[in-house]
């Protein structure tokens, strides 16, 4: 287990590589901080901006420097002059909104909240992915199966930002209705809470849910339908069959023996969802109040801030790796021909 693991890490290594290439060329093809910044200055001056604080503004945040050149800055800091760049030496780069901004202290503030929330939202669109998909194989064609398709169809078809309003707008009525605030639909946790890691959780949990909900449909609707089509090819296969004929119990034979082999499908699906929620989570941090890394590169996206998008989008492309790993040892527990000698 233990040399598969780091088999796996050394082949994911190229990998992350080829994710910091991507992630650069995207955001700095496509966006110009110096230029932004530039039309920001005239429009609050009303003059023109002297070439002088252009070459300032270049230096501070290597435009001065071919694309190569920023790249390489970038991944290693060798050839730094600010001593505010460099991947490797754990420094992610200049922010626009000056040395007051640290963006590597920003994403460790944020990341915990936005996981929290991605974790809780995948685990629980997972677990109902495998539920319903089970529940609709085994009951097919019949009315709880058309049902249960038609909500996952549904849920698919809402886009993200309308669900969570739709959601947030719905929690609030219910808690006027009850008059109460069991819903909590703003923030991420009481402000200024301070506590050890269970009341933490404690504290949060009002707040996780309503944005959990919304995070967790959209991800579930397409797994249960993988999960589903899974389970009926794995009930009409021969060993199944057999199983059946030497007078196990059917539901033993939907435990034991088809159910662990239909989960493979979902566990490959799995980092693609966790994948979808980080995406998610970009809208509905915003609309919950939340001050994650979704919201923090929503504005960072807006406001043109190239090194804190470029953090966003690596530590997005990380998260879906670990997920890959986990996803390939779970297919030895789930399949015992797959060995990892």
């Amino acid at each position: 287990m233990v040399v598969f693991i780091i088999r796996r890490v050394l082949v994911m290594i190229p990998v992350l590589i080829g994710a910091t290439i991507l992630s650069f060329l995207l955001v700095d093809l496509t966006n110009d901080p110096v230029q932004q910044q530039v039309f920001e200055i005239q429009q609050s001056t009303g003059e023109p901006v002297p070439q002088s604080t252009v070459d300032a503004l270049e230096a501070n945040l290597y435009y001065d420097r071919s694309i190569p050149e920023r790249y390489w800055l970038w991944l290693t800091g060798i050839g730094d002059t600010n001593g505010d760049i460099g991947l490797l030496q754990g420094k992610w780069g200049p922010s626009i909104e000056g040395s007051a901004t640290d963006i590597g202290q920003e994403i460790t503030d944020r990341f915990a909240v936005t996981l929290r929330l991605v974790l809780f939202a995948t685990i629980a669109s997972i677990g109902l992915a495998i539920l319903t998909g089970v529940i609709s194989a085994v009951k097919q064609y019949s009315k709880l199966d058309y049902t249960l398709t038609f909500i996952g169809f549904l849920a698919l078809a809402m886009p993200i930002f309308w669900l969570a309003s739709l959601l947030k707008e719905a929690a609030v009525q219910t808690n006027d209705a009850l008059g109460t605030n069991l819903f909590k639909t703003y923030g991420s946790g009481t402000t200024g809470f301070k506590g050890n890691g269970w009341e933490l959780f404690v504290d949060a949990l009002p707040y996780l849910i309503v944005p959990t909900i919304a995070l967790m449909l959209g991800g579930y609707a397409a797994m249960s339908r993988y999960q589903r089509a899974s389970m009926l090819e794995v009930m009409n296969s021969d060993y199944v069959r057999l199983a059946r004929a030497k007078g196990v119990r059917n539901r033993t034979v939907m435990r034991r023996h088809a159910l662990r082999t239909a989960l493979i499908p979902v566990a490959t699906f799995a980092p693609l969802g966790l994948a979808t929620a980080m995406g998610g989570a970009i809208v509905t941090e915003s609309i919950f109040g939340w001050r994650g890394l979704g919201a923090y590169s929503l504005k960072a996206i807006q406001d043109g801030d190239s090194f804190a998008v470029m953090a966003y989008l690596l530590i997005s492309g990380v998260v879906v790796l670990t997920g890959i790993l986990v996803s390939d040892l779970l297919y030895g527990v789930l399949d015992p021909r797959i060995r990892y000698e």
